[in-house]
C-alpha cells in the first residue's frame, strides 16, 4: 500500500517502455499482459480508423466492444506510417523504448523500413517480438491466418466436439490469444538476458507453434498410439467419469482426475460399493466401460437439481462445477472476491465495467488498470513529454496529418 504523496505501484515492469505496433487480437493481447504488468504502452494507431477493431460491431457511442476488450491501460498514437516524417517519429519513440511489439505478416516491417535489422541499429538495446500465425520461417510464413485456420492447422480442432460430429473450434479464440501468453513470456526472458549481455534480441512467435505446444499430453497420446486422438466431446480421453452430466434443471460438470477420486464420485451418489467393484476399481477399466459408468453417475445427477448436485459434490469434495454463462461467471462470488470486474474512466463512454488484470502481486496494491484509450488520446503528451517536440512542431505535424 502507499501513503502520503508516493505514487501507486504500477507492477513489476513500471518503467519498462514498449512502442506497440500491433492490431486486432493476438498482438494487442501480448502488449496488453504487459501494460497490466505496469509497462507503459504506446499503441501506434493509423489515421481515420485506427486498429481495424476499432469498427467491429457492436459499437457503443463509437467505440466497439472488441477494442474495448484488448487495449485497456495503453497510450493511442496517431501516426501516418507512410509518410517518412511518420516514419521518423516512431523510430526515434523506439529509440527511447525497450520493447517493441508488432503481429504484421513477415516482410511488412522491413518494407516499411522498421524491421528488426533497422530497429537494432537505432537501438542495440531493444526487445523487438514479432508475432504471426506461422512465424518468420516456412513454407506457410506468408499466408494470411485466422483464429479457426489455427484451430484447423493445429490438430486443435480435430479433436473438439461431439463423437459423432463435426469438429468445433473452440469457444476462446485461444489460436490468436497463444500469442498473448507466449509473447510476454519471451520478451520478459529476454528482458532478464539484457540485464547481463546489455543486448536486445529478436523473438518469432508463431501462433501456430504456440497452439501446437498446447496439445500436452494429446500430442504424447498421438506419439504413443501412433493415431489420432477420437473426439470425445467435454469427455477425457482417457480419464472416466469426467465431462457434462444432465441434472433435473440443467447440467453440471464433474472431473474424476485421479483414482482417489474415484471413492469420493461412489460414496456422492450413494454408490459406496462400486468404489471395489472389479469391472470399475482401475483408470483402464473405467475407460474401457466408459459407457457404463457415465450411466451410473448420470442416473444419480438426473435425479437432482444443479443447486442440490453442488451441495452434494461439495461435501464429498468431487471436483465439480456449475456451467456457468458469462455474465453468471464475471458476477460470481468468487470473481467478486478476486476483484475480477472493475470500473474505469473512458474518455468518451464514462464510467464503464472492464475485466481486471489476471495476475495479482501480494502485499502491493495496484491501481486499477486505465481504460482503453480513444483514438489518438495520447497523440500529443507522447510527442511533448516523450519525444520532447515543441508545441509549434506539434501543430505543425497535425496539419502536415502526420499525426492526429
Amino acid at each position: 500500500m502507499t501513503t502520503g504523496d508516493e505514487a501507486p505501484w504500477k507492477g513489476p515492469l513500471s518503467g519498462v517502455r514498449v512502442i506497440d505496433f500491433t492490431r486486432v487480437l493476438a498482438g494487442p493481447a501480448a502488449s496488453l499482459a504487459l501494460a497490466d504488468l505496469g509497462a507503459e504502452v504506446f499503441k501506434i494507431e493509423p489515421p481515420g480508423t485506427g486498429d481495424e477493431t476499432r469498427t467491429f460491431p457492436p459499437i457503443r457511442d463509437g467505440e466497439s466492444h472488441y477494442y474495448l476488450a484488448v487495449n485497456r491501460g495503453k497510450k493511442s498514437i496517431v501516426v501516418d506510417l507512410k509518410s517518412e516524417e511518420g516514419l521518423g517519429l516512431v523510430r526515434d519513440l523506439a529509440a527511447r523504448c525497450d520493447v517493441l511489439v508488432e503481429n504484421y505478416r513477415p516482410g511488412v516491417m522491413d518494407r516499411l523500413g522498421l524491421g528488426w535489422e533497422e530497429m537494432r541499429a537505432i537501438n542495440p538495446r531493444l526487445i523487438y517480438c514479432s508475432i504471426s500465425g506461422y512465424g518468420q520461417t516456412g513454407p506457410l510464413r506468408d499466408r494470411p491466418s485466422f483464429d479457426i485456420v489455427l484451430q484447423a492447422m493445429s490438430g486443435a480442432l480435430s479433436m473438439n466436439g461431439e463423437r459423432d460430429g463435426l469438429p468445433t473450434k473452440l469457444g476462446i479464440p485461444l489460436g490468436d490469444l497463444v500469442g498473448g501468453i507466449n509473447g510476454p513470456i519471451g520478451i520478459l526472458s529476454a528482458l532478464y538476458e539484457r540485464e547481463r549481455t546489455g543486448r536486445g534480441r529478436h523473438i518469432d512467435i508463431s501462433l501456430l507453434d504456440g497452439l501446437m505446444g498446447m496439445l500436452g499430453y494429446i500430442a504424447q497420446l498421438a506419439f504413443f498410439n501412433g493415431t489420432d486422438p477420437e473426439r470425445v466431446g467435454s469427455q477425457h480421453p482417457n480419464l472416466v467419469p469426467y465431462g457434462i452430466f444432465p441434472a433435473r434443471d440443467g447440467s453440471i460438470v464433474v472431473a474424476c482426475l485421479t483414482p482417489s477420486f474415484w471413492g469420493r464420485v461412489c460414496q456422492s451418489i450413494g454408490r459406496g460399493e462400486l468404489c471395489e467393484d472389479p469391472r470399475y476399481d482401475t483408470l483402464e477399466k473405467r475407460r474401457d466401460a466408459r459407457e457404463e459408468v457415465n450411466a451410473l453417475v448420470s442416473a444419480f445427477t438426473c435425479r437432482h437439481g444443479v443447486d442440490e448436485l453442488v451441495a452434494i459434490f461439495t461435501r464429498h469434495e468431487v471436483p465439480h462445477a456449475p456451467i456457468l454463462g458469462v455474465t453468471d461467471a464475471l458476477s460470481h462470488p468468487q470473481a467478486k472476491a478476486r476483484n475480477m470486474v472493475v470500473e474505469a474512466q473512458h474518455a468518451s463512454l464514462g464510467t464503464i465495467p472492464i475485466v481486471n488484470r489476471s495476475i495479482r502481486f501480494t502485499d502491493t496494491e495496484q491501481p486499477i488498470p486505465e481504460a482503453p484509450p480513444v483514438l489518438g488520446q495520447h497523440t500529443e503528451a507522447i510527442l511533448s513529454e516523450v519525444l520532447d517536440l515543441s508545441p509549434e512542431r506539434i501543430a505543425y505535424l497535425k496539419a502536415q496529418g502526420v499525426v492526429a
